[in-house]
């Protein structure tokens, strides 16, 4: 009798569990103090700068990262390596350019995480998300990292983005010849820092 209660209460605590779940919370990211810098590299030398979040969310389930979802405003792309410099706004304006990201029709970029797994060190998780530039949507892969820093959550990546991916052909060697020292390399990188409220 006693080995039949004890069994009823051993499978009624694993249904129960089976029902239990963890509760899941939504941190707002702080656009004001997050910052995503970019890098562009070609041939002859380099270019970098800053674009802004509309907004962002991660959602995290016992402490763990588990999704999240961000809105890129593509009208903020700012470039700081040629500051005072007349190429500066030159340079500017032709990112914004329908050669490269058309913000005219596509003023927002989207990048949705479909896919997280911990790295078995604390904080550190490898992700996998979908981004949409100009309308097209393709996976990207990155390693994240999530730390305290004076008392607020940060969470790092940097994420490499291949724009031939995008449409975004301008000096592209994927996608015209001869180029020579022209050439804009396909891939440019997000260093991207989120400061979560």
């Amino acid at each position: 009798m006693k080995k039949v209660a004890f069994s009823l209460l051993a499978f009624s605590a694993l249904f129960l569990s089976a029902f239990t779940t963890t509760p899941v919370d939504v941190a707002k990211v702080d656009v004001t103090k997050s910052e995503v810098i970019w890098t562009g590299k070609k041939v002859t030398g380099s270019h970098h700068g800053t674009i802004k979040l509309k907004e962002g969310s991660l959602m995290m389930e016992g402490g763990m990262l588990k999704g999240g979802s961000f809105a890129i405003d593509m009208t903020s792309i700012a470039n700081v390596d040629l500051a005072g410099k007349d190429s500066q706004p030159k340079l500017e304006g032709h990112l914004k350019s329908a050669d490269f990201f058309n913000v005219a029709e596509y003023p927002t970029a989207d990048l949705d995480i479909t896919s997280v797994v911990y790295r078995g060190t604390e904080g550190s998780y490898k992700v996998v998300a979908d981004l949409t530039i100009k309308g097209i949507t393709k996976p990207v892969k990155f390693n994240a990292q999530i730390t305290s820093d004076n008392g607020m959550q940060v969470a790092t990546a940097d994420v490499v983005v291949d724009r031939s991916e995008y449409d975004v052909r301008y000096g592209s060697g994927s996608f015209f010849e001869n180029l020579g020292d022209k050439t804009i390399y396909d891939e440019f990188t997000l260093n991207v820092k989120l400061v979560l409220q």
